[in-house]
């Protein structure tokens, strides 16, 4: 496991805070949130220090991934109240990434636990599909420079 000193999460997975791990193996760890937004919500967190999802080595993101649906499907079974859930991962500060190592937070959800998600006043508008056909083309042509 690499370390940046001043980042939090390095700092919880060298032993250096306080944590409480719910798995750990070679390429990521997944704790207990300690401000959780539901009872059971916990981070899937990268061993290596990677600041933003792209700099993460492929394998490290499909492992978090696994690891998350594999805690999603415990958490349905472990008694904690869930009646779903949901997975968010901030990739940078415009997407409302706080702690600048990747993490993907597993929230448990049940009907009134008055967490949502907001969405912007024009999203019932459809683009037309010239447009979104131009928009995976620019990203398509990204994709194979990848």
């Amino acid at each position: 496991m690499s370390s940046v000193t001043d980042c939090v999460f390095c700092k919880l997975l060298a032993g250096e805070l306080e944590v409480t791990v719910v798995h750990r193996d070679g390429l990521c760890t997944a704790i207990m949130d300690i401000q959780p937004i539901t009872p059971g919500h916990m981070l899937v967190i990268p061993n290596r220090h990677a600041t933003y999802l792209s700099d993460l080595v492929e394998d490290e993101g499909a492992q978090m991934f696994r690891i998350a649906h594999r805690l999603a499907a415990a958490v349905r079974h472990s008694g904690v109240k869930c009646e779903g859930v949901n997975l968010f991962l901030a990739d940078g500060e415009a997407a409302g990434q706080e702690v600048f190592h990747t993490h993907l937070h597993v929230f448990p959800r049940f009907a009134g636990d008055g967490f949502g998600l907001q969405l912007p006043s024009d999203y019932t508008h459809r683009p037309e599909r010239t447009e979104l056909d131009q928009i995976a083309e620019r990203i398509q042509a990204a994709l194979k420079q990848t």
